[in-house]
Parts: C-alpha cells; sequence; structure tokens
C-alpha cells in the first residue's frame, strides 16, 4: 500500500497558531493547480512498483478549489499511477466552504472522506485562533455533511487558554452529537514566528498548563472511547472500519509521495521535502525541475523514526522487527532505556510489542525521545 499527499497552499486567512506553509493570496491558484498535476506525472517513475490506495488533500485549506480543479488532479494521478478501484480520497475542509452547494458538488465528485477543521464549537475559541468559520457555520455544516457523507472527520483543538473542563467537554459532546465517526484532536501549540507566540510573549495570552493540557486528553479519551471509538493513535479517534488509512499508512512507514510546495515523500530508504515558496515552486515544476531536497536515512534515522510513530499508536514497537530490520544491538538498546517506564506504568509488553499504557500515550514522544539510538550509524 502506498499513498499520495497533495499540499494545497492557500488559505482565506491566517490562523494565529498555524506555522504550515501557505498563502492567503489566491493570485497563482490556477498555475499552482496546473503546476501540482505537472509534478504528480513527473514522480510517476517512483511508483512504478507501487499501488495507491490513498489520496490526500492537505494545506492550507484544500476546499479553496473548485470541484473541477480538484478532478484535475485526480485524473493525473489516476493517468500516471495504479490506483485502486475505491481508494480512500480524502479533502480536508473549512466550515465557511462548506455550502450546501459545495457538499453537493463534492458529493458527486471523487472526494470520498472530508476531514473538516472544526477545531471548537465556542466562537471566543474561534476568534482566537483567528479561525475563518464562525460556530454556527461549524454545526451547519455537519448537519448538511453528515446527510451526504458518511465517511468524515473532524479536528477538535484542546489545551486553548481559558478553556476549561467543562467547557472542553462541551466541545466533546457537541461532536458526538452528530455522530462523526472518527475525530482527530490536538492540543494547542505555540509554535515560533506565529501570531499566537507573538502574543505570548506580549503577555495578551496566557497558554494552558501542562497540567491542564493533560487533563483535557484524558477526558477526551475516556469520553470517545466510552463511545465506541478506539485511539488508534495519540491524536485520532476513529470507530471500527473509520481509521484514516492514509494517516495510518503514515504511522505504519509505508511510502508516499508528497505532492506541492512543503510535501514530504517518503520511499522507505530517503526523505525528501520540496521547496516552501509557491512562486519558485511553480516556476521549478514548469521547467522541468523537481525542487525537492533528498536525505538518506541511516539504520539509527528509521530506527528512530519508528521508535517515534511506533509507541504513539496502538500497534507499538516491535522488537522482532527492531532486530530483523535494524540489529540486535539496537532491540537491546531499547530494552534497556524501556526498563525505567515499564516500572512507571508508562509502557508494556504485549506479547514482544512494547506499547504505552493509557497514562503513558500522552507522554508518548517524550518517552520516545529517550529511547532514541543517538550514536549508532
Amino acid at each position: 500500500m502506498s499513498g499520495i499527499y497533495i499540499h494545497i497552499p492557500f488559505c482565506k486567512q491566517a490562523c494565529h497558531y498555524c506555522d504550515f506553509h501557505f498563502s492567503t493570496s489566491m493570485g497563482k491558484k490556477e498555475a499552482m493547480v496546473k503546476a501540482l498535476a505537472k509534478e504528480v506525472e513527473m514522480r510517476k517513475n517512483e511508483f512504478l512498483a507501487e499501488t495507491v490506495e490513498t489520496i490526500y488533500f492537505g494545506g492550507g485549506t484544500p476546499s479553496v478549489l473548485q470541484t473541477d480543479e480538484i478532478e484535475h488532479i485526480l485524473n493525473a494521478v489516476r493517468t500516471n499511477y495504479n490506483v485502486i478501484d475505491n481508494p480512500e480520497i480524502t479533502l480536508e475542509a473549512n466550515p465557511d466552504d462548506l455550502s450546501e452547494e459545495k457538499i453537493l458538488q463534492l458529493a458527486e465528485s471523487s472526494i470520498n472522506r472530508l476531514s473538516i477543521g472544526i477545531q471548537s464549537f465556542f466562537e471566543e475559541d474561534l476568534k482566537l485562533m483567528n479561525r475563518a468559520h464562525s460556530a454556527n457555520e461549524a454545526e451547519k455544516c455537519l448537519k448538511l455533511a453528515t446527510e451526504y457523507f458518511d465517511n468524515i472527520s473532524i479536528d477538535l483543538i484542546y489545551g486553548m487558554p481559558n478553556m476549561n473542563v467543562v467547557r472542553w467537554k462541551e466541545n466533546i459532546d457537541k461532536a458526538l452529537q452528530y455522530d462523526i465517526p472518527h475525530i482527530s484532536s490536538y492540543a494547542l501549540t505555540v509554535e515560533h514566528k506565529t501570531a499566537l507566540a507573538k502574543f505570548v510573549d506580549q503577555g495578551m495570552v496566557t497558554p494552558a498548563s501542562d497540567e491542564e493540557t493533560q487533563e483535557h486528553f484524558n477526558l477526551l479519551s475516556e469520553t470517545l472511547v466510552e463511545a465506541g471509538y478506539d485511539c488508534y493513535e495519540i491524536s485520532n479517534f476513529g470507530k471500527p472500519g473509520y481509521y484514516s488509512k492514509n494517516n495510518s499508512a503514515y504511522w505504519q512507514q509505508k511510502k508516499y509521495i508528497g505532492i506541492g510546495p512543503s510535501a514530504h515523500s517518503f520511499d522507505g530508504v530517503r526523505r525528501g521535502w520540496n521547496i516552501n515558496n509557491n512562486p519558485k515552486y511553480i516556476k521549478a515544476i514548469n521547467t522541468g525541475i523537481l525542487p525537492i531536497e533528498i536525505e538518506v536515512l541511516s539504520t539509527t534515522d528509521k530506527y528512530n523514526e519508528y521508535i517515534m510513530t511506533g509507541l504513539r499508536t496502538i500497534w507499538g514497537v516491535s522488537l522482532h522487527r527492531i532486530a530483523t530490520e535494524f540489529g540486535e544491538k539496537y532491540k537491546e538498546y531499547a530494552l534497556l532505556q524501556a526498563e525505567k517506564y515499564i516500572a512507571e506504568h508508562l509502557l508494556f509488553f504485549d506479547g514482544e510489542v512494547l506499547k504505552t499504557t493509557k497514562k503513558g500515550m500522552f507522554l508518548a514522544d517524550g518517552i520516545a525521545s529517550h529511547l532514541f539510538m543517538v550514536n549508532l550509524k
């Protein structure tokens, strides 16, 4: 199984917390769509032996595209790659884009999964984040989307400034009212050089404490698991049959091609990333040049990535796979480093697979960093 990620680098306005690559100017949208389709074609030889099972439009805000622009890119994928009959095709969308007319158009298109950036059902949170939609638009789009799409995911953000547990629980309960089969939820992170970082530096905003953020996560996990969701990755909750195939492939380290400015790719041995500049990206593609940097991963790099991704998921880290793919010394090192966290009931063994406990899941990234190998190549 392999996937194709397509980065749409446009947004109507900049969210205060976002550090992804995007532009609020739509002037080059038509040229970008053509360049994306051309890059798809230029890279077909990378996947000659692969079968594409997932196609994911991320961003930015992919829902700013017209359906004919989406189909133009998808036709390039179908023409140049071996795509299964019913691939998972996800479109990230913002509520303000999802009018009834737009939802109907998407329902008639090849898109079969929506990932909707709700973030919060409260107006004050949306204003703090500088989201383009209102709380009313968030609910209105879900009412419409659930009439035409079965496979829907929504994003929610916890650890917001001034968000108490009661309001966070109301956010979760509101999402559950719409019977959405997949919820992705992330802690608000103050990223360098964002508007939110400036607000924090100026004392205008006080971030939630680590304790408050963990309390929000615990409430989220307990509530969603009780409602029938599986926490199959620290930030992702899906009902059986509704796990994101695209994201699961990332965490299980399967191959994918990233199309578009700033998009990343992985072929099992090398990792690549495209230039994060729209005009330079378009110019390079139009002259037949792939504007990509490549890093060849060492054995230690691959081991560390496996530890990081594995511990975040219900699939855990297989000691047999570590020994087979990376060597016995890596297995011995992982066992040695894990002892402390097993004693603290943050890690446990499920057969020969190392997994986080319920308590350890929220701390997975920190635990993984202590299992990283730093001195072997």
